[in-house]
Formats: C-alpha cells, sequence, structure tokens
C-alpha cells in the first residue's frame, strides 16, 4: 500500500507551494501551444497534488471561459482524483487528454491573473488541522472533488456554477497539497455556497 508521501508530496508542503505549482507551469509554457503531457512532466507524474491544483485553479481563471473547458478541466480532474484514491503511484492520462494543448499566450495570461491569488494564498498557509489532509479525511475530501467533477459539464451554461465547483477543489487541493485543514474546511464551505447558488437556477 503506497504510503501518503506517494499522493501527497511533502517536499510540496513547503512556504510558497501555490506559486511553486504556478512557476512550473510557466517553465512548460514554451513554444506556441503547451501540453497537458508537458504540463505534467514538468510538476512530475507522481505530483498528485500539485495536479490536483493545477487544473482547478485553471478553471477560476478567465480561461474557464473558453467552450469546452470546464468539462475537459473536469475530466482531468476525475482522471487525477480517481487515481489518488486508488493509490496508484504514477499518474495516468488517456491520450487524447495528455495530447490536448492550449495557446501559450492564453496560459502566460492565466498564469498573470492566478500570481496575485497564489500569493495571498502562500501567505495565510499554514499546518493547522492536519489530520483532515490524511486519511480517512483526504480521502472524503476526494470523493467530494469526484462527485462535484461529475456535475461541472451541466455547468457549461452557467460559468458562475463552473467557477464556483473549480474553487471548491482549489481550496481541497490546497489543504491536502499544504496540510492546511482550514483550506480542506473552506472547500466544505464553498461547496455548501454552490449548492444554495445552483438551487437558484433549478
Amino acid at each position: 500500500m503506497p504510503s501518503r508521501s506517494d499522493h501527497i508530496p511533502t517536499e510540496a508542503a513547503s512556504p510558497g507551494a501555490v506559486t511553486q505549482v504556478l512557476e512550473a507551469l510557466q517553465s512548460a509554457a514554451t513554444g506556441e501551444r503547451v501540453s497537458v503531457e508537458k504540463v505534467v512532466a514538468k510538476l512530475g507524474e507522481r505530483s498528485f497534488a500539485p495536479l490536483l491544483l493545477l487544473p482547478a485553479m485553471i478553471l477560476v481563471s478567465p480561461i474557464s471561459s473558453i467552450p469546452g473547458m470546464p468539462t475537459f478541466g473536469a475530466l482531468v480532474i476525475f482522471l487525477v482524483t480517481l487515481q489518488m484514491l486508488l493509490g496508484r503511484r504514477h499518474l495516468w492520462l488517456p491520450g487524447f487528454v495528455a495530447r490536448r494543448t492550449i495557446a501559450t499566450a492564453r496560459l502566460n495570461r492565466a498564469i498573470v491573473w492566478l500570481r496575485r491569488p497564489a500569493g495571498w494564498v502562500d501567505r495565510h498557509v499554514h499546518r493547522r488541522l492536519s489530520y483532515l489532509s490524511i486519511r480517512p479525511f483526504s480521502h472524503l475530501a476526494l470523493l467530494t472533488c469526484l462527485c462535484v467533477t461529475l456535475v461541472m459539464p451541466l455547468m457549461e451554461f452557467v460559468p458562475a456554477l463552473a467557477t464556483v465547483a473549480a474553487t471548491a477543489i482549489t481550496l481541497f487541493a490546497i489543504g491536502l497539497l499544504t496540510h492546511d485543514g482550514a483550506f480542506v474546511i473552506a472547500g466544505y464551505a464553498v461547496i455548501g455556497f454552490g449548492v444554495g447558488l445552483a438551487g437558484l437556477f433549478v
């Protein structure tokens, strides 16, 4: 059975962890287009928590307005989350997902947009309520993320809901990455807000 460190690398839980994920994405943003495969190679296929965080953060950025992006992002998050729950040591992505690309210029604009909130998070992250970031509580958070991804494609026509869903997953991922249970709790709070908001559209 893989140890917890196989799913949430301890080296990634250092100060500046969220900005470090953005820096890895920035280093992958070369050429005219950037593939999912290239980003995974930069982060490392064993770095599950950063690989969960990154697509969620991107969906919080203006990139989420691209038609089909929330659905594709949800698919990537689903695959990463499922493999974390199954205890895989290395991430596997189907070829059509790994080969998907995005324009480098558009990705760089998203990185610039995300730098300020990433810096704010890094300044406020602490190791607190850490038990919420390890089993069995980490699995509860991951199952919640999994459930959210299943309904995200239905949110394509309601951008506000897709952003709320991506924000919740981002908070869960930050909590797991940095072992800060306060962000895990914030993720559940945003889920509750999202459910209430969805009720307005039903």
